[in-house]
């Protein structure tokens, strides 16, 4: 999907740099099972390359705000020495929350392309449209469905095992 029916930038039609991006964010969310966490993987690409990727570490941290794509900017705003992702591309497994959505938009980032939507929390399609720009300050063009089935089939097989 590319985004075009949501409000603000569009988005695009997701290219085999997209899917390479993302296979390497749904590595980073494999990752985050080592140590108990939500299997959610993020990557920042500039210029065609990955300069940051990032799990969720929550559990390992015990830091409510160590979510993969704050970590990921933090990672990525160090390696450029600039605050300002103007030129980059956030790609991640799950649609962002809130919290992840009002990150993105501080640091100027242009592009977003997520794999699976989240239904309980997602800021950016599911139950906000906090990245269309005509709520806060920027507007970010947005791409989603990229390994949506292997990002839903990781939370699925993480939550079951919770329950179990």
């Amino acid at each position: 999907m590319s985004g075009a029916s949501r409000p603000g930038p569009p988005g695009h039609d997701p290219t085999a740099a997209d899917h390479v991006a993302m296979q390497v964010a749904l590595s980073e969310a494999r990752a985050a099972l080592d140590h108990d966490d939500v299997p959610v993987g993020a990557v920042v690409v500039r210029a065609g390359d990955v300069i940051a990727a990032r799990h969720n570490e929550r559990e390992l941290t015990n830091d409510p705000t160590a979510h993969a794509e704050v970590l990921a900017m933090r990672d990525a705003a160090a390696a450029i020495g600039n605050w300002r992702l103007d030129d980059c591309t956030l790609y991640v497994t799950l649609e962002p929350c809130a919290m992840c959505a009002g990150a993105m938009i501080n640091g100027r980032l242009p592009q977003l392309v997520y794999g699976a939507p989240d239904p309980k929390a997602g800021a950016i399609d599911s139950h906000y449209s906090l990245a269309a720009g005509d709520i806060l300050n920027h507007g970010i063009a947005v791409t989603s469905g990229v390994g949506a089935d292997e990002s839903a089939e990781l939370l699925r097989a993480f939550f079951r095992a919770r329950r179990a």
